[in-house]
C-alpha cells in the first residue's frame, strides 16, 4: 500500500536539518514527504496534507509590519508558501504550520506579528535551541490538546517573532509564561494547526509525533 504524500515546504539548501527531521517524522507515522522549495519543484502528484516549515522572517509587507525593520526575509519563499497555503485551503486538506509557517498562515488570513519578541520576554527561558526547554500551556478544549493528548508541553524555541493578532477564523490555543502565542488553530474545513516551536526536532516525544500522524489521519483523531 502506497504511503500518503505530504508536501513539505522550507528553505532550498541541500543540507537542511529541518527537512530531514520532518521527513523522518512523517516516515514514522506512515507517510512520505515531498520536498517543496524555490529549488525543489513539486512533482504534481496528489498530496494528502501540507506542512509549511520554519525558517527566515516573513516580509513585513505581508502583515502590515515595519518595512524599514532589519529582518532577514526571502520574498520568493514567501510567495511560494502563500500559494501552497491557499492550495491547502482550496483542496481542503490538513495544514500544519511550523514556526514561520504558523506565522505565515496567520498573515495570509489577515493577522499580524510581533516583529521582535525579545523585549517582551520576562519569565520565559528563551535561549535558542532544539531541545525542549520551554513550557507551553494548551487550552483544554482545543483540537491541539486532543491531538497531542496534553495541555502542557515542553518545547524548543528558535524564534524571535510571534503571532500578535490572530487572523480571520484563527483561534489562539497555546501560550507561554509571557502570554506570547505558541499555537493557533482553524477549525473550519480544512483543519489547520500552527505551532511556534519545531516538532520535527522532537519526533522522539509521542505528543509531538502525534502532530504528524494527525496530518494523514485527521478523521481518526479524537474530537
Amino acid at each position: 500500500m502506497a504511503r500518503p504524500r505530504v508536501g513539505v515546504t522550507g528553505d532550498g539548501r541541500r543540507w537542511s536539518p529541518s527537512w530531514w527531521c520532518t521527513r523522518i517524522a512523517l516516515w514514522l507515522v506512515g507517510a512520505k514527504a515531498e520536498r517543496i522549495s524555490v529549488r525543489h519543484e513539486a512533482s504534481g502528484k496528489p498530496l494528502e496534507a501540507i506542512i509549511i516549515g520554519g525558517g527566515s522572517d516573513i516580509g513585513p509587507e505581508h502583515y502590515g509590519g515595519d518595512v524599514e525593520a532589519k529582518v532577514k526575509t526571502d520574498p520568493a519563499r514567501d510567495a511560494l508558501e502563500m500559494e501552497w497555503i491557499q492550495y491547502a485551503f482550496d483542496k481542503e486538506i490538513p495544514l500544519l504550520g511550523i514556526c514561520r509557517g504558523a506565522q505565515l498562515i496567520n498573515a495570509v488570513l489577515g493577522g499580524n506579528l510581533h516583529n521582535d519578541i525579545r523585549f517582551l520576554r520576562k519569565k520565559t527561558y528563551n535561549r535558542p535551541g532544539i531541545m525542549p526547554t520551554k513550557q507551553v500551556f494548551i487550552e483544554s478544549d482545543s483540537w491541539l490538546a486532543e491531538v497531542c493528548k496534553k495541555t502542557k508541553l515542553r518545547v524548543n524555541s528558535l524564534h524571535h517573532q510571534a503571532i500578535k493578532d490572530a487572523g480571520k477564523g484563527i483561534r489562539v490555543v497555546a501560550h507561554d509564561l509571557d502570554d506570547i502565542t505558541q499555537a493557533v488553530e482553524r477549525l473550519e474545513h480544512p483543519r489547520v494547526i500552527g505551532v511556534q516551536w519545531h516538532p520535527e526536532y522532537l519526533f522522539y516525544i509521542p505528543a509531538q509525533l502525534r502532530l504528524f500522524r494527525w496530518l494523514i489521519r485527521p478523521k481518526n483523531c479524537p474530537k
